[in-house]
């Protein structure tokens, strides 16, 4: 077991880390300003490595070989730093965002998504036209079109568009909690977005993209049209497209989530394990040229083609770049009869993706996939021999399981941090789903193969249909246990960091058996503890009021400790409260919610809301909406803070005869005209004024 952790064996596990640190390091911070002293560096480091090389024996290098280690391990840190920066298409002098211009040429990159009247897309940036004048551009830039109710998408990846100059950058999350939508999309290149009409874009050309990526998005779609005939319920077809083609269909949400509390959404996405499925198939047709050595060359060709072309036509995703890279690997590797160490040809994979983009190291499913495959490499032969089964299934069975052991353990702190969640009977689902996803990706595509010959079609439709609905029942019915799922744990980054220690500490401890190992792991399972008591400790008791962002909705939250009063005009379902609300009372663990309506009087120990007051602990608001004008001031009132929403008609006059206030709040559900004529009144007057359009919550504590 140890001869798999030997580092010779591995030489891309010493040369990966220096670069993985860099890539880091140059995605995480802003190194816009060092790209020449990184340059210049780079190069000084090559010349001494020469010089160290030529003057070898005169100057003895042999007796400090730290020197050769160092010098390369500050040259990949460095190239990473400069990778992750030059690949930041914002930083290239010619973006669109640097130029005059008053209309931008454009091609679709992607194949436009369509949800109601609104198509999003992401879009190439070629040139700027200014004052007649046409200059070479780069640069993404995402676009939202809106269609009239009866048209219909004609627009396809390869089209060129001529726009209007009027993109915006992308929103910061406003609210505590809130998914960063602009930082996702900064790992995608894209900086700037842009709304527009029906009549706002004009089509210039058609099949400008890459002549292979068109092909094979109209072959895709050719395919899932496919399924759409032959299968009837929507959530089959819409499984079947996206497990076996990728393409991105909308399930219910039942459905989705019950794959994502059973800890099944990586089936969901053609990651390495259909790409190994379609190499099994690629095996299997393709034995009967394994009788002499031309042939078996032929067909590794072949399987390495068909391979990639299979990544290509699902969408080109990180998971499947990995799996597609490790299986060419392995392929020439039997081929010509080389010992093959699965852990260096997964380094080996990771070292040239990040090359080719640094920004796949913050894709989550970059980093789900390297782990699981990573803990399927060295852990699962760990577990696995914890327990030695003399009986021949149990032992089979017991394999079966550490598989999916390793990949939990290696990947739970990831799924932790970023999706909240941990589902019990991850062992239990995924022990189920091996076989329904192996047949539905069988049949899937002996389906496709045969779609043209109807006799053939029909029952193989019909097959793989009523396996779909089988394991999406199979798997509401694992979601319905009671208590199969933790959620609403929310850990910060020093936390996932400690999680990783104790993890390496206790496989470490496994494999060598040193005491130091342990002392580690006690003090970092110490430091957790620390760290998640101290949170729940200070969340427990504090007390403060958020004024959050909700754009064209009213948004209020009062917090005492674990109890969280709400005041909002948004219903659970809606998904802007999903998206900018829930996540802030899931990350700060409140289990007593009061959901009321912005009107709704109610009174509580520490909450009382009656009428236009609202008193939480020792804070007194005022909300100015529509009634403002119709209510009657027998004297003036003095409160903390004044909220107005609603875009109420008064002026800063009416408010100041009736209120005496602290803080003037104007909500984002004003207009931009109201609003602005409230911000100039107050800044005559000498008024403390906050305004949450375009800004970040109000956190106020009541303490």
């Amino acid at each position: 077991m140890k001869n798999s952790y030997f580092l010779p064996e591995n030489p891309f596990l010493i040369l990966l880390m220096p670069l993985l640190a860099g890539i880091f390091c140059g995605v995480v911070f802003p190194f816009d300003s060092w790209i020449t002293p990184l340059q210049i560096s780079i190069y000084s480091i090559t010349i001494i490595f020469f010089l160290l090389n030529i003057f070898y024996a005169r100057l003895k290098i042999y007796r400090k070989p730290w020197i050769g280690s160092l010098l390369i391990h500050l040259f990949l840190l460095f190239c990473g730093i400069l990778f992750a920066g030059q690949n930041k298409e914002i930083n290239q002098n010619n973006h669109f965002s640097r130029q005059k211009a008053e209309a931008l040429m454009v091609t679709i990159n992607q194949e436009p998504k369509q949800n109601g009247n609104l198509i999003r897309f992401s879009s190439s940036v070629t040139h700027t036209v200014f004052r007649d004048k046409i200059s070479a551009a780069s640069g993404s830039l995402l676009v939202a079109l809106k269609l009239d109710s009866a048209q219909k998408n004609t627009l396809n990846y390869g089209d060129q568009l001529l726009i209007p100059n009027q993109y915006k950058s992308v929103d910061a999350p406003f609210n505590p909690a809130e998914f960063n939508y602009k930082l996702w999309l900064q790992h995608q290149n894209i900086y700037f977005q842009t709304y527009l009409n029906p009549n706002q874009y004009q089509l210039i050309s058609r099949d400008k993209g890459n002549p292979i990526i068109a092909k094979s998005l109209q072959i895709r779609q050719q395919m899932v049209q496919k399924f759409q005939q032959y299968l009837h319920n929507p959530n089959a077809i819409a499984v079947a497209s996206t497990l076996i083609l990728g393409y991105r269909a909308d399930l219910s949400q039942d459905i989705l989530q019950a794959y994502s509390k059973t800890g099944t959404m990586h089936v969901l996405s053609v990651s390495g394990m259909h790409v190994a499925l379609v190499y099994i198939i690629i095996e299997l047709l393709l034995r009967f040229l394994n009788y002499k050595r031309s042939t078996i060359i032929l067909k590794a060709f072949i399987s390495v083609t068909l391979i990639w072309l299979y990544a290509l036509l699902s969408g080109f995703s990180p998971a499947v770049c990995r799996a597609a890279v490790m299986i060419t690997f392995v392929i020439c590797g039997k081929t010509y009869n080389r010992h093959i160490s699965m852990l260096n040809i997964l380094l080996v994979s990771a070292f040239m993706l990040l090359l080719y983009s640094p920004d796949f190291i913050a894709d989550v499913g970059f980093q789900l996939s390297y782990l699981a495959v990573f803990g399927l490499i060295l852990l699962q032969p760990i577990i696995e021999n914890l327990i030695d089964f003399k009986q021949k299934q149990l032992r089979k069975l017991w394999s079966l399981l550490s598989v999916s052991l390793a990949a939990q353990v290696i990947t739970f702190p990831v799924s932790i941090f970023y999706f909240h969640q941990f589902p019990v009977y991850f062992l239990l689902s995924n022990l189920f789903i091996v076989l329904p996803s192996m047949l539905i990706m069988y049949i899937g595509i002996a389906f496709l193969a045969f779609s043209a010959v109807p006799i053939l079609a029909k029952p193989l439709a019909f097959l793989l249909e009523k396996t779909i609905i089988s394991m999406n029942n199979g798997l509401l019915w694992i979601e319905n246990i009671p208590y199969g799922n933790w959620n609403k744990l929310w850990i910060s980054t020093a936390e996932y960091l400690l999680l990783y220690a104790i993890i390496a500490c206790v496989f470490g401890w496994m494999i060598h058996r040193k005491k130091l190992l342990l002392k580690m792991n006690a003090v970092f399972i110490v430091l957790f503890l620390m760290s998640f008591s101290y949170k729940r400790f200070r969340s427990g008791n504090q007390q403060e009021i958020i004024f959050l962002n909700l754009r064209k909705n009213f948004g209020l939250i009062c917090k005492n400790g674990n109890e969280a009063f709400v005041l909002t005009d948004l219903n659970t379902t809606d998904k802007s409260f999903q998206y900018s609300v829930q996540p802030f009372l899931d990350s700060c663990q409140a289990e007593n919610i009061h959901l009321l309506k912005p009107n709704q009087n109610f009174t509580d120990a520490v909450f009382i809301r009656q009428k236009s007051l609202l008193q939480f602990e020792n804070k007194l608001i005022f909300i100015a909406d529509q009634d403002f004008t119709k209510q009657h001031f027998p004297q003036k009132i003095k409160v903390n803070v004044v909220l107005i929403t609603g875009n109420p008609k008064i002026s800063l006059n009416q408010i100041t005869q009736n209120l005496i206030f602290d803080l003037l709040l104007i909500d984002a559900t004003n207009s931009d005209y109201h609003t602005k004529k409230l911000n100039d009144e107050a800044v005559l007057d000498g008024r403390k004024i906050f305004i949450l359009k375009r800004n970040n919550c109000l956190r106020i504590n009541s303490n």
